[in-house]
């Protein structure tokens, strides 16, 4: 990734777990109650740097790369397990730092990919956890080929989502390290047109650090977009095994558990107004796609319809509250993808509310 100096008081550390040497950026107080903070899919720590800086100085915040982005190690995710290689990463991080010594918990916050593996991290070490901030989380039930608010497939092989789902251009322009705009599919512009909502755009040199780290994901079957199976059912690609677009696939990725988890932490869930990513009407989702007539031989409405991503997860988080748990949904306008990005004062008014209601 780029070596641009880091924001006043951001440090940078590699620190070997036992799964994985892991690149992290820190900020606030070291001693501070510590928030974790997660990044999503094609990105890395650095769209957190902002939201670090201005941490109010009693917590502590930890921003790490996944495996296979930024600077930290790359080691093949086994999709199979859905978000859990994600997960169990970061709760190597977490036991090698020591931040839950003594019974203290931690406050996880979670974008795109990174909110899901924020419910799966609360799936598996429920006693952890003080608080989870959703930001533009993906659907419980992964990203494609589902057609309900219960998750339930298009098809019995999953269609529609996977490694197979990722535009092949767009592909190759990350593994090349095309920087340009010259291609609607060039990272830059993917960024600049759904991660944001245009005309925004970040300041120069903060945009060469979102495309640096847009590059840094690492491309191929074992980690982006990941392996494909063909398939006779439209639109013909079913998932692989291997790859974070398969470990999103609702093939392996299912954490509607999340509503029976006993701890019921306090969960807050921040999206923009207008998300293309995460919506009931995805530009990346097939289904959606179909309907608009942008892919041929869609099945109709019936067999294949848009996915209901947020109406997904509202629907868990619904049965997480009905189960003695609780949540707030909050909208930011003016905003797709990216709320801490965007619109960082409103984000992070209600992110150091919320976590100092529950620190």
């Amino acid at each position: 990734m780029s070596s641009s100096t880091f924001f006043e008081g951001i440090s940078s550390m590699v620190i070997t777990t036992s799964r994985l040497r892991t690149h992290l950026l820190a900020g606030g107080t070291e001693a501070g109650i510590p928030v974790l903070f997660i990044h999503g899919n094609v990105s890395a720590s650095r769209f957190w740097e902002e939201t670090l800086a201005a941490l109010p100085p009693r917590y502590r915040g930890l921003a790490p790369d996944l495996r296979g982005f930024g600077d930290s190690e790359t080691k093949p995710v086994d999709a199979t397990q859905g978000l859990r290689d994600f997960s169990d990463d970061l709760h190597s991080l977490v036991e090698t730092l020591g931040l839950t010594a003594g019974g203290r918990k931690i406050h996880l916050v979670g974008w795109s990919v990174g909110g899901g593996i924020a419910m799966q991290y609360a799936i598996d070490y429920p006693d952890q956890i003080a608080s989870l901030v959703l930001v533009a989380p993906l659907s419980p039930y992964g990203f494609g080929g589902t057609k309900d608010v219960a998750g339930t497939p298009c098809w019995p092989d999953y269609a529609g989502s996977g490694g197979g789902t990722a535009n092949p251009e767009f592909v190759k322009r990350l593994a090349i390290g095309d920087r340009s705009e010259e291609s609607d599919f060039s990272p830059r512009k993917v960024m600049n047109t759904f991660y944001f909502k245009p005309p925004f755009r970040a300041a120069p040199e903060r945009e060469e650090v979102f495309v640096s780290a847009l590059l840094s994901t690492k491309v191929g079957d074992d980690n982006y977009p990941g392996d494909l199976t063909p398939s006779d059912n439209w639109p013909n690609v079913a998932p692989g095994t291997k790859g974070m677009n398969n470990a999103i696939s609702p093939k392996f990725c299912n954490l509607s558990g999340f509503a029976e988890i006993v701890s019921r932490p306090d969960v807050l869930w921040v999206r923009g107004a207008d998300d293309q990513i995460v919506s009931d009407t995805s530009l990346f989702d097939f289904g959606y796609l179909g309907k608009l007539g942008a892919v041929p031989g869609w099945p109709g409405e019936e067999v294949y319809p848009p996915q209901p991503m947020v109406s997904q997860m509202r629907a868990v988080l619904e049965s997480y509250q009905q189960s003695g748990g609780r949540y707030r949904e909050e909208i930011i306008a003016d905003c797709a993808h990216s709320p801490h990005i965007e619109q960082p004062e409103a984000f992070r008014t209600l992110l150091f509310a919320f976590l100092d209601e529950h620190s």
